[in-house]
């Protein structure tokens, strides 16, 4: 606790200069001896602040936190609506219309603007929104000394003279000044450029050493590569080193997605086919002796009307709306591209330990020198006491007061909960043998080491993968003495070894040795204890998921570390794998020879070889989703399409390189994701079909009407009017779609497949014909049968297109999908917007200023029939040539959206 106020003290260092800059006289914090850190930061070790402190300085140095990116303004948005090829030309409409002196005509296309430019406006406001929402959703986390507890801290709440843990796989979250270093390794590229990791110490360093030779401090943003330490957090926020230059680590794509560029250079591309098309109409109705005003006006209509300005804004509100969807179910998407990918995947490379399994680590065996072991009461035997010492030191995670508190790996936990059940408390083991030196887990060793003092010398706790222990031993255990381990005694432990794995439990091995020198060697020479077989149960939910993925044509293989024995009996269990599968360790070097793509396991998979077995399932054409926790798993998840990152377990490098994150770890979130993704997809090919199919039938009616000299069907105003209510709502609710029940019951779409392909295309122009064709005979009928005038002649012709654009939402079904109930009637949105558009469409008529503003009148009884039963005419035609196609199509194929 602080004796004095901070702020009130000239030697308390400024949090802007809290690492480069100090105060005259004094010495910068990288230069400082260990000793003298706690004591300039007004913190304790290895207490730590106490909450009380923690909050006063809370108070006065603000949130850990930078500003990233500035929220898009209200106005930026409204002024990029103005920036828009349709407000140019609604402008040109309304400044026509005061040219010639229409008032009513001119306020109306002012309406139709401002209307335009709202919709736009809070569409992409929402859109905007939802991905800035998303963002928050990713917060990291730190390890903290309070209070004399170790605490999971979000890292925003850190301040200066906390006293932070770190290991292997961290981003770190403030700058930090080291006081404890165990082979500690840092990758400061993001800050310094350095591409190369940089050894790091508790040492001090020279006071005037550059930012990139201080070894004895850790920068924010930074990402620790190996080892673990503890530190004295020196400065947060703005004032760390990464905010006083202003820069971020992987900041999320500003291009958007592939999918959303994609629909904006259609966008672009269609703007000058329309205008092109527009001007050629114009031209050619003013040379067949059309009115020049009136020619005018229909080409600027029409091509408002036509251009599909909205598809970007729409795609990314739909892109949003379905990472919303994904991290309600804990899959939390780092980046756009991941959306468009992930229903083009085809293999998931999967691991086992939290993923397919519960990640509810439980001892439920001790194998020793004498035989099996266990932890009934009355105190263990001597061997299985040496055992469970050695587990219980050489650990790095943390129990609470509850049965279910703790931090760290879940793993070195439950080696605690056995320690505490058998009657050794960590704190004192600690007091009895203190710790001196510790060597972090490795992925080239596979073993872990802490260094205590033991009397005269120093006694080493290992503990590790059972094959890398049993290699550095050359004794083992028999009772409270030592005796050399013989090749029948290595025979007999890998039996053992496998034995445990058959049961499905996860083996490590404990070992120990006594040394005169604490700088000794740790990982040779040692005394072999025995193993521990640890439980950790299949997820309920994984077989449903494995069989899901079947149904959808992708493959699940288990890339794990562990004992293929081991992994054989989760995969199992889970379904993953059948009775006659394959079961590989490691990965060839040459890759994925023939056959062998078709294994189900790869057991004891280095991290070198995950990014080997990735490259070779990419290689052959497979489209592949990779799970990863640990800082050697993010090349692998880079490598992969979709890098998919544990947000439990999973260290801030993985994270820091996955386009996805699973937020409870659980291999079915991964389904559910390519789910959304698929549904995603068929949504907006759906959206932009209906539109454009929607556009193109009124591009049809004025260019037919133009060309055989022909009154047009409809007019300029009712146009504009068209393109509010059957261009926004309906296509908007086709855009809100849940998808089909069996969306994951056909095979991935390739994905070099476009948005619009040549069915896509062909379906657009049939269907746009349809309606231009039903416009035209609707027209013929209200004259030659019907005998209208011609006002109500172009009233039946414009609601004749009108709820022909209406009901061709219906068209939008999969061709393979039931004709009554599918993905289109099952959707609220459409019988919505269907009821609301119905209503903008008949009130017009029967409101006199709207009607004489737009050219309608009221219609008697068979105007209304014609029109309901003409505008239905491209529907049931549409869905008769469907259900025809569908009778001769072979079985077996799939029922995506077309």
């Amino acid at each position: 606790m602080l004796e004095r106020d901070p702020a009130e003290d000239p030697e308390w260092p400024s949090p802007p200069a809290a690492t480069g800059c100090p105060a005259a006289g004094t010495k910068p914090v990288h230069a400082l001896p260990v000793a003298e850190v706690p004591g300039r930061f007004e913190t304790a070790l290895p207490a730590g602040l106490t909450d009380a402190e923690a909050r006063r300085r809370r108070e006065r140095f603000g949130a850990n936190v930078i500003a990233t990116t500035e929220r898009a303004g209200r106005l930026s948005l409204l002024l990029h609506q103005l920036a828009s090829p349709v407000v140019y030309l609604l402008a040109a409409a309304g400044g026509l219309s005061l040219y010639f002196g229409d008032w009513q005509e001119a306020a109306a296309v002012i309406a139709v603007l401002a209307i335009n430019t709202g919709l736009g406006f809070f569409t992409e406001l929402r859109a905007v929104r939802s991905v800035e929402g998303l963002r928050s959703l990713g917060t990291r986390s730190a390890r903290v000394r309070r209070d004399g507890h170790i605490r999971v801290l979000p890292a925003e709440d850190l301040v200066p003279g906390d006293i932070v843990l770190i290991e292997g796989g961290d981003a770190v979250p403030a700058d930090i000044r080291l006081v404890e270093a165990s082979n500690l390794g840092a990758d400061e590229s993001t800050l310094t450029g350095e591409s190369v990791p940089v050894d790091k110490s508790a040492q001090p360093v020279a006071a005037e050493a550059r930012l990139a030779e201080r070894a004895s401090m850790l920068f924010r943003g930074t990402l620790v590569t190996r080892g673990s330490g503890a530190g004295v957090v020196v400065a947060t926020g703005a004032a760390t080193e990464l905010g006083a230059v202003s820069r971020l680590v992987a900041q999320a794509d500003p291009e958007g997605s592939p999918l959303e560029r994609r629909l904006g250079r259609l966008s672009g591309q269609m703007v000058w086919a329309v205008l092109g098309v527009a001007v050629l109409l114009a031209g050619l109705g003013i040379a067949t002796g059309k009115d020049l005003r009136l020619m005018t006006e229909a080409s600027i209509a029409l091509s408002v009307a036509a251009i599909p300005e909205g598809l970007p804004i729409v795609a990314t509100l739909v892109l949003a709306r379905g990472m919303w969807r994904m991290a309600r179910r804990n899959a939390l998407i780092e980046r756009l591209s991941a959306v468009e990918t992930l229903g083009a995947t085809t293999v998931i490379l999967t691991d086992k330990t939290g993923t397919l399994t519960e990640n509810r680590m439980t001892v439920r065996q001790l194998s020793l020198p004498s035989g099996q072991g266990d932890l009934a009461e009355g105190g263990p035997s001597i061997e299985a006491g040496r055992l469970l010492r050695v587990a219980v030191l050489c650990n790095d995670a943390a129990l609470g007061s509850g049965a279910g508190d703790g931090s760290g790996d879940p793993m070195e936990q439950a080696l605690l909960r056995a320690g505490r059940s058998a009657g050794f408390d960590r704190a004192a083991l600690g007091r009895d043998r203190p710790l001196v030196g510790k060597h972090a887990f490795e992925a080239a060793v596979r073993m872990m080491a802490t260094v205590h003092a033991a009397g005269p010398g120093f006694w080493v706790a290992v503990k590790g993968a059972p094959e890398a222990v049993l290699a550095a031993s050359r004794r083992t255990g028999d009772g409270a003495h030592d005796r050399p381990l013989d090749a029948g005694d290595r025979t007999l432990w890998r039996r053992r070894v496998e034995d445990l794995g058959a049961r499905g439990l996860r083996v490590i091995a404990c070992a120990e040795r006594t040394v005169a020198d604490p700088v000794s060697p740790p990982f040779e020479d040692l005394t072999f204890l025995g193993l521990v077989g640890l439980e950790d149960p299949a997820r309920e939910d994984v077989p449903a998921a494995m069989a899901a993925c079947r149904a959808a044509g992708i493959r699940a293989v288990m890339v794990t570390g562990d004992h293929a024995v081991t992994a054989r009996s989760i995969a199992l269990a889970v379904g993953l794998a059948g009775p006659g599968d394959r079961i590989a360790e490691g990965v060839p070097d040459a890759g994925l020879p023939d056959g062998l793509e078709d294994v189900a396991v790869f057991a004891r998979v280095s991290p070198a070889e995950k990014l080997a077995l990735v490259r070779a399932y990419q290689a052959k054409g497979e489209v592949v989703a990779m799970t990863g926790d640990g800082v050697n798993d993010a090349p692998a998840l880079r490598q992969a399409d979709i890098g998919v990152a544990m947000g439990r377990r999973g260290t801030d490098v993985a994270r820091e390189a996955a386009a996805m994150i699973l937020l409870d770890d659980a291999f079915p979130t991964i389904v559910g994701a390519i789910r959304e993704g698929r549904i995603i997809f068929d949504n907006i090919r759906r959206f932009v079909t209906y539109l454009l199919a929607c556009n193109l039938s009124e591009v049809m009616v004025v260019g037919l009407a133009v060309v055989s000299t022909l009154p047009l069907p409809i007019l300029p105003m009712q146009i504009l009017y068209l393109n509010v209510v059957t261009d926004v709502f309906p296509a908007f609710a086709l855009a809100l779609g849940e998808g089909r029940d069996d969306i994951l019951r056909r095979p991935p779409r390739d994905p070099k497949e476009p948005i619009l392909g040549r069915a896509q295309w062909t379906r657009i122009g049939l269907h746009a014909a349809a309606m231009t064709a039903a416009t035209f005979a609707a027209g013929a009928a209200a004259t030659f049968w019907l005998a209208f005038d011609p006002a109500s002649v172009v009233t039946v012709t414009f609601l004749t297109l009108a709820f022909a654009q209406l009901w061709q939402v219906f068209n939008m079904r999969a061709s393979s999908a039931p004709l009554l109930r599918n993905e289109v009637t099952r959707n609220p949105w459409v019988w919505a917007a269907l009821l609301l558009c119905t209503a903008l469409l008949v009130g017009p008529a029967y409101l006199p200023p709207v009607g004489r503003l737009l050219g309608l009148v009221p219609l008697d009884r068979n105007g209304w029939m014609l029109v309901l039963s003409v505008s239905l005419a491209p529907l049931l035609v549409v869905q008769l040539a469907t259900l025809a196609a569908g009778a001769r199509r072979p079985s077996g194929r799939d029922g995506r959206p077309t």
